[in-house]
């Protein structure tokens, strides 16, 4: 058949689509393929094929409503467009053009799901949405990550292939419209979001396998979903006890709520009640008068070999461990940052929605650095990128911390940096020179140290560890690397004899787990060092990464005042328990169980095997349900009533101020 019969024959085959049918279809293919990839991606841990059912179909119902909120304004321009228009040449190429702008938009979003699920192992959460907010770090670690300008061609071109393919097979033409068919297009383009919203809620894809579930989400309805519930009531969404009950139950486990300002009361407040070994805590031969308390960036306890992780990767980290007293049995808050700071500061724990960090009136809370001012000691947070980055530097500066962060420091004190950050080497350099300072004032000081190096684009100096540029095992290394510098060093130094080291991690480096809250997945190293100060020793009692700060104002011989922690050395623990959460499931682990508070109210509890962390779906033990409740729901309540705020007169503290209120 000659070329020119066979194009007439080809034309003459091509049907007529109207273009939110072809756009409909080229979204729904990519979103499959991207859960597909995903799925492969999750390996032997993914879903099975029991769970190929909720995963498909699901998806396809995410998919298809997600649909519904970009077809919308596609449709309500074709009711409102004049017909002449409509009907016109430039209006056909428009098209066109309009659908290969949005296939590379959409092919740009599958990209950045997938980058986002090889750090979370998740679709778009508020995570994203905090990306979104600070796009210079965000965009940045993205560009020295990842080879950007290949992607991005590599998307036109893909994008720019299938529309000219598409082109080949059919034909996206308009017809003129009367006023019905207007209106009926006007109506649907507004019935369908507001149809969405009623019918589809991404609880829906509710599964016990947390991987499956999120198959089945859609990234798109996640982020917009996720951009509604970063902030969450606690009463409309949790289950709730009567107040009253609530604070029977914490009181029956030492924590005391009064009421007003600054009512939050320990039972054991004063230094009297430290487990005694001469009046100190157990293993300190004498009491500091300097904390350096270092929060390691991503430093899951797997990655060092004295916690039973990867031998050979952390040996400066491994060597203080053994010279130092180790805690085996400590749990993070959550799965950011963030998280880390506020129980490491606050301790307190984590309320759905947003970190206290992120919140509004979160200034002169009952923080360790602010009860540690009111004692005459200096109180610092130095973080090695822009402090400005999830609020920190407004949130430890309106509570009594002197911020020092990248923009403080010396061009010249700077290894190597990057979007993220400065080196970690370069971090601990500016510390001894910001504790040198607090020093020659001749007060006592608190520092907390925030690092970055274990933070992809995982770069470092070249020359410090033999391991690969751009791997988290590498950054790792690296990170141990600094740490180790940074002790050998501060050890000519005229303060280190009277200065405990704290080193801790703000969260894990993976959240990935078979359930939304992996107990593993939170199991963080904490190693306390100081030759001077304490008999090396491991410490195996359970603990929360909230029990941190009151324990070092017990260390200290201060008094406490708000935390909902308790002080790892008191003398009448309670039972040992941990809070760890994500951003809005709120977890309680006790006694090998796991309570977890999600939204709806909903309750549901796991069996942990204490040897591999594997959960097991179990009937609700009704007095863990209670005390997990009471934990979250009058956090939730002390912060929203200011009840955190650091109001107790300082008369009061100094002389312990055991059952004193505001």
């Amino acid at each position: 058949m000659p070329t020119s019969q066979f194009s007439q024959g080809l034309s003459r085959t091509k049907r007529t689509w109207s273009l939110s049918v072809v756009l409909a279809m080229v979204a729904m293919m990519l979103w499959l393929i991207l859960r597909m990839v995903l799925w492969l991606d999750l390996g032997k841990v993914g879903p099975g094929w029991g769970d190929a059912f909720h995963v498909l179909a699901l998806g396809a119902w995410f998919d298809t409503w997600t649909l519904a909120y970009l077809l919308a304004p596609i449709l309500l321009l074709s009711g409102v467009l004049p017909n002449r228009l409509r009907v016109s040449r430039a209006a056909t190429v428009f098209r066109w053009w309009l659908l290969g702008a949005a296939t590379a938009l959409l092919m740009f979003g599958v990209v950045a799901e997938f980058i986002f699920w090889q750090e979370f192992t998740t679709r778009f959460n508020f995570i994203a949405v905090d990306y979104l907010v600070y796009t210079h770090e965000v965009l940045g670690n993205i560009w020295e990550s990842y080879p950007v300008p290949a992607i991005l061609a590599a998307i036109v071109m893909v994008a720019t292939g299938l529309t000219w393919g598409l082109g080949r097979m059919l034909t996206i033409k308009a017809s003129p419209h009367g006023w019905r068919t207007r209106m009926a297009l006007v109506a649907t383009a507004i019935a369908l979001p507001v149809a969405a919203t009623q019918f589809a809620n991404l609880d829906q894809a509710e599964s016990r396998n947390h991987y499956a579930q999120e198959l089945a989400s859609n990234g798109v309805f996640a982020l917009a979903a996720a951009m509604r519930r970063n902030e969450l009531d606690y009463d409309r969404f949790y289950a709730t006890l009567p107040e009253q009950q609530a604070s029977q139950v914490l009181a029956s486990m030492g924590l005391h709520m009064g009421h007003g300002q600054g009512a939050i009361q320990l039972a054991s407040l004063d230094a009297s009640t430290i487990h005694p070994v001469d009046g100190l805590p157990v293993n300190f031969k004498r009491r500091p008068k300097n904390i350096v308390l270092v929060t390691v960036e991503s430093l899951s306890a797997d990655y060092l070999a004295s916690f039973g992780g990867q031998p050979g990767l952390t040996p400066a980290l491994d060597k203080l461990a053994a010279e130092g007293l180790k805690f085996t049995h400590l749990y993070a808050s959550g799965t950011r940052t963030v998280r880390g700071l506020e129980a490491l500061s606050l301790g307190t724990p984590p309320i759905p929605g947003q970190a206290v960090i992120h919140r509004p009136n979160n200034e002169h809370l009952v923080t360790l650095g602010e009860q540690l001012q009111s004692h005459d000691m200096a109180s610092y947070f130095i973080y090695g990128g822009y402090g400005v980055f999830d609020n920190m530097n407004y949130y430890f500066r309106n509570n009594d911390y002197r911020v020092v962060d990248r923009t403080d420091f010396l061009a010249n004190s700077i290894a190597a940096e990057n979007i993220w950050g400065v080196a970690d080497e370069s971090l601990f350099a500016n510390t001894l020179t910001t504790l040198d300072a607090a020093y020659a004032q001749g007060k006592p000081f608190m520092a907390q140290v925030m690092t970055t190096s274990n933070h992809r684009p995982y770069t470092f100096p070249d020359g410090r560890v033999q391991a690969e540029q751009g791997t988290r095992s590498g950054a790792v290394a690296y990170t141990d690397y600094a740490i180790g510098h940074f002790i050998e060093q501060a050890r000519s130094k005229p303060w280190f004899k009277d200065t405990l080291f704290v080193i801790v991690a703000d969260h894990c480096a993976s959240v990935a787990g078979k359930t939304s809250l992996p107990v593993a997945r939170y199991h963080i190293p904490l190693i306390f060092y100081a030759p001077d100060l304490l008999v090396a020793g491991t410490y195996d009692r359970m603990a929360s990464q909230i029990d941190i700060a009151p324990t070092l104002m017990q260390v200290l011989g201060l008094p406490q005042q708000g935390f909902f922690g308790e002080s790892m050395f008191a003398e009448n623990l309670s039972e040992p328990r941990a809070f760890i959460s994500n951003y809005q499931d709120l977890g309680y682990y006790k006694r090998d169980q796991l309570i977890v508070l999600s939204p709806k109210g909903k309750v549901t509890a796991f069996n942990i095997n204490p040897t591999d962390f594997e959960a097991t779906p179990i009937a609700v033990d009704e007095g863990l349900r209670q005390e997990a409740i009471a934990y979250y729901q009058s956090a939730s309540h002390a912060f929203q009533r200011g009840e955190l705020k650091y109001a107790l007169p300082r008369r009061l503290l100094a002389e312990g101020g055991r059952h004193a209120h505001s």
